[in-house]
């Protein structure tokens, strides 16, 4: 009979929504919150009842004050990774693409300040796992 190793039955996971925005550049739209060191992709926690796709829209307009109706983001499929501010946590993000047209994300909410990053400036970033692994634009 297997044992099971105890650290991976005690990992924890957060369920989020978050985007993947990018600008006429290719840059990704990222945000580091108050309080946090990381920088990572806008979105957020449930609140209940929510769909994956009603949370992030709620979340851009509260933390960026975008007007991106759920039903126009397009799913990129569930992505796992470690939580960034959450030691012993993963995150698992319910992921979308979030086409702004010619918004421009104003700081709001725990938003403590956002940045338009490529692959090649993200180095000198604290970049969150979940957006270093997977939507950096190449």
């Amino acid at each position: 009979m297997s044992t099971s190793n105890p650290a991976s039955t005690s990992t924890r996971s957060i369920r989020v929504s978050a985007a993947v925005i990018l600008n006429d550049r290719d840059e990704l739209l990222l945000v580091r919150k108050a309080g946090t060191t990381a920088f990572m992709q806008p979105g957020g926690k449930p609140e209940p009842g929510e769909t994956p796709a009603q949370t992030l829209s709620r979340e851009l307009f509260e933390e960026l004050g975008l007007a991106v109706e759920a039903d126009s983001l397009r799913s990129l499929g569930l992505f796992t990774a470690a939580a960034a501010n959450e030691p012993g946590f993963l995150v698992e993000a319910d992921v979308f693409v979030a086409d702004i047209g010619d918004q421009v994300p104003q700081i709001a909410a725990e938003i403590e300040e956002l940045r338009w990053v490529s692959r090649a400036g993200a180095g000198e970033l604290e970049v969150a796992p979940l957006a270093r692994e997977n939507f950096l634009p190449g």
